[in-house]
């Protein structure tokens, strides 16, 4: 049943691992449950309708990529996705947040149809295979720097942009001991290790004042607020037309980064670079964003996160549907796990990132035609704070340094460009140019 279920493979995978896996992923992204209301609630939002929001449409997108796609991602709604809804659509932009709902749902169509006519899978070819192979690195340095933002370990600075937080801060000091401790679990070669670092220093934050304890159970809040909420007089504007397309290629190539890059770390790409079952994980994603927009949320999204729930064992459907089990058991134990701090949390995505530049030594960096382009790729990620950026730039500036040096063919013909990938870096450019 789990086999036909999930795609469960007793010979290769172990149900204690694919439950660990799902929990570990949870839990490292657990924060958009108290994230994610407290950013749509600037706009006049209700809070706890968005909460509930949240848990509902992570346990739709993430269920279809159990059982449709069959792989150990998890979804919810998307980081950056969030924030752009938020802040610029209706803060800056000036629009009510129905209009902003209304620009996901076209967005989420949109997404079906590219996903039902193969489109986007044919998109994910024209990217040539060594920069398909930089994007898992560029990833773990992502997720690393999130986990050491959050950790507080890096902070912003005026004159240097980013410096060291201030070691003599509680919360610093428990994710010290978080990333340690858990360190030396894995060394060990303990299972599991990623969820005990993360149960043992929330534990630890208790006494310290870092983790907040507010209880186990709580009544779920309604949704009707923000439940099919839509504004359909603004949907031809020129307006409309540019949110959409924006909403469209963060979230398109956030998740083409992220199923390429953790697929990879977990050795479901081929020789030739092709993610297993790929269209059907973009369904998910496109599902996920159409229902989660008539709940009442921005863009749902594949999460980097899946990455540590991968590194300790998850490979199939079931992981993914542990992951979407916590998040309904979350609409009632919101105090418990909304008390996890990021500095619990921020071991597992600081060490993930080291587990993900496995791939770097596939990227020959003496081979200047193809190592530049991939390591614009991956050095853009962390600095932008965006793995569509990556991407993006990474792609045109692989096709404008191949076409100024004259260098159109490759020794390896899975790195030629065709059409597609030069049509791809126009579509980029215009992007820049105009959105």
């Amino acid at each position: 049943m789990l086999e036909k279920l999930f795609g469960f493979d007793p010979s290769k995978m172990t149900l204690r691992k694919e439950v660990i896996g799902g929990i570990t992923t949870f839990l490292t992204m657990a924060y958009i449950l108290a994230v994610n209301p407290s950013i749509l609630s600037a706009t006049g939002m209700d809070a706890g309708a968005v909460f509930t929001t949240t848990c509902i449409s992570a346990v739709v997108g993430t269920l279809v990529m159990a059982i449709y796609a069959k792989l150990p991602f998890a979804l919810a709604p998307g980081m950056g996705l969030n924030a752009f809804f938020a802040y610029t659509v209706v803060l800056t932009m000036g629009y009510s947040w129905q209009f902003a709902l209304t620009a996901v749902m076209i967005e989420g169509l949109i997404f079906i149809i590219l996903t039902i006519t193969g489109l986007r899978q044919h998109i994910v070819n024209a990217i040539p295979l060594v920069m398909r192979r930089a994007i898992s690195p560029g990833i773990g340095l992502f997720i690393a720097f999130v986990g050491l933002k959050g950790a507080g370990i890096v902070t912003s600075s005026e004159s240097t942009f980013i410096t060291l937080g201030d070691m003599h801060n509680p919360a610093v000091l428990l994710s010290i001991f978080g990333i340690l401790l858990t360190a030396a679990l894995l060394v060990k070669g303990i299972t599991g290790a990623l969820l005990i670092g993360i149960i043992a220093t929330t534990i630890v934050g208790i006494p310290l004042g870092v983790t907040n304890y507010s209880g186990i159970i709580s009544i779920p809040p309604s949704i009707s607020p923000i439940f099919m909420q839509f504004e359909w007089q603004n949907i031809l504007s020129v307006d409309m037309v540019v949110v959409v397309l924006t909403f469209l290629f963060i979230d398109m190539f956030d998740t083409i980064g992220t199923l390429i890059g953790v697929s990879n770390r977990a050795g479901m790409v081929d020789d030739n670079g092709n993610v297993k079952n790929l269209n059907q994980a973009f369904m998910a994603d496109a599902i996920g964003t159409t229902i989660g927009s008539m709940l009442g949320t921005s863009t749902v999204t594949t999460y980097v996160e899946s990455a540590s729930g991968v590194n300790v064992g998850g490979r199939s459907g079931l992981t993914s549907f542990i992951v979407a089990i916590c998040f309904l058991v979350a609409l009632l134990f919101a105090p418990l796990f909304l008390a996890i701090p990021a500095q619990a949390t921020a071991a597992a995505l600081i060490l993930v990132g080291v587990m993900m530049m496995h791939d770097i030594r596939k990227v020959d960096f003496s081979k200047y035609v193809t190592a530049i382009p991939c390591f614009i790729c991956i050095v853009l990620m962390p600095l932008t704070y965006s793995i569509s950026d990556g991407i993006l730039m990474g792609v045109i500036s692989y096709v404008l340094i191949h076409l100024l040096s004259g260098t159109i063919k490759d020794e390896d013909e899975r790195n030629n460009m065709n059409w597609g990938t030069i049509l791809l870096a126009v579509l980029f450019i215009c992007r820049y140019a105009f959105l």
